[in-house]
């Protein structure tokens, strides 16, 4: 990961932030504090909002909604890459070529637009390549 962009799924985010999601939890807190101190974190609005969203209704505890909102704001100094016209049709290209549902087509979309060269995801197998991007599941 040194000196590549690493762009995050919702699901290393909300993980970082669910107390209940056990070993998941540590990793991905180990995972955030990496990221912000190489200053190689990427994410997108997709991102941002399934976060907002997952962890203020759907983990076990939810946060509260203000405090997810200061997560997001602290998270938006991070490289953020707005959902764009370019890249919903790349992100169709890819569901269409990869038979990824569209909204994991949208998280490889956004990460190549971000420049990213490697995904943290649990929902690709891990070390998927894509186009030459590496998707890792860091919690096999």
């Amino acid at each position: 990961m040194r000196g590549d962009k690493v762009f995050v799924d919702t699901n290393v985010l909300v993980y970082a932030y669910d107390l209940d999601a056990g070993h998941k939890h540590r990793i991905a807190l180990d995972i955030m504090k990496d990221l912000w101190a190489s200053g190689l974190g990427t994410l997108s609005t997709q991102i941002l909002q399934e976060f907002f969203v997952t962890v203020t209704k759907k983990i076990p505890a939810p946060i509260d909604p203000a405090f997810a909102r200061e997560t997001i704001k602290r998270l938006s100094k991070w490289d953020t890459v707005i959902i764009d016209i370019e890249t919903i049709i790349e992100a169709t290209e890819l569901q269409e070529r990869y038979r990824y549902s569209f909204w994991d087509s949208l998280v490889v979309a956004a990460a190549f637009a971000g420049g990213a060269t490697t995904v943290l995801s649990e929902d690709f197998a891990d070390n998927h390549k894509i186009k030459g991007l590496t998707v890792r599941n860091p919690f096999v």
